[in-house]
């Protein structure tokens, strides 16, 4: 049994599946991000779920693809954890681009390949290795056009007072922006940035509003700039994205990048389906 788990920092999905791709089950749990949990709350969420903890000794390839995996220490400390647990597998760790890129990308072809969801990155592909220029910081210094950035203008618009009073009288109907309530989750919780992610809805159901579509074009403009534009072929290879935040806020996205001479190729919500068609397919 493969066992696949594409991994953000609010939730995970996983498939199991056999040798010829068919689907034996498949589960979500509460995200798994090592750069946020410790190995007890790793082993709590895996115990969670039924499905996961009942097959655990059947799984014989465990493909992990997470947030938060992009140095080595981390990818160690969760592969670790994960041969504790799946006795009997082999254990690959990688970060989410991977998923991303596998799931978006034919194989062998070139692109850039970007996720925007709870959290945010970008990677050239050159059809064999993923190339990396930007090392990201986690969400409080980075993460651009990110779930959790947008959640973050949306708590400082109000509390600052720019947000539009209709918009506010709506902000406070959707959340509860207690300050006592905001600061327990950001600061005595786990995963505040998917606790800020959870504000960015509201900004899609709001995007034609003027104040909203500020802040979306203006981190999709930092996005560009910072992380696209990184790489020299930005103009010359497609760029795709997964992720919820660029799924729904695609036509947006395609605008921006329309007006830097930057194509937009596959836009997907999430990656699990494309992973369950790579990992069943041999390589030519």
């Amino acid at each position: 049994m493969k066992l696949l788990v594409d991994s953000g920092s609010t939730k995970a999905d996983w498939i199991a599946i056999d040798d010829a791709g068919k689907v034996l089950f498949t589960t979500q749990s509460l995200g798994i991000n090592p750069e946020v949990l410790g190995k007890d709350q790793v082993i709590a969420r895996l115990e969670d779920r039924f499905d996961i903890s009942h097959n655990r000794k059947s799984v014989s390839n465990l493909y992990f693809y997470g947030a938060g995996c992009g140095t080595d220490r981390m990818r160690d400390f969760l592969a670790g954890i994960f041969k504790e647990y799946f006795p009997n597998a082999d254990i690959s760790v990688q970060e989410d681009t991977y998923a991303a890129v596998y799931a978006t990308t034919p194989r062998g072809q070139q692109a850039i390949v970007s996720i925007l969801g709870t959290g945010s990155n970008c990677s050239y592909f050159d059809g064999v290795v993923l190339h990396q220029k930007v090392q990201s910081l986690g969400y409080i210094a980075m993460d651009d056009c990110s779930g959790n950035q947008f959640g973050r203008h949306l708590i400082r618009g109000y509390y600052f007072n720019k947000m539009p009073k209709e918009l506010a009288a709506e902000f406070e109907k959707a959340y509860d922006l207690e300050p006592d309530t905001i600061k327990h989750h950001l600061y005595k919780e786990p995963n505040p940035n998917a606790y800020l992610a959870t504000f960015a809805k509201f900004l899609i159901q709001h995007k034609d509003h003027e104040w909203c579509q500020r802040i979306i074009r203006s981190c999709m403009e930092d996005f560009t700039e910072f992380y696209i534009k990184q790489y020299p072929n930005h103009k010359d290879v497609p760029v795709h994205f997964i992720g919820s935040i660029a799924f729904y806020l695609r036509e947006e996205l395609k605008e921006v990048l329309d007006a830097h001479g930057i194509k937009l190729g596959n836009v997907l919500r999430r990656p699990i389906d494309g992973l369950i068609a790579y990992h069943s397919i041999p390589p030519e």
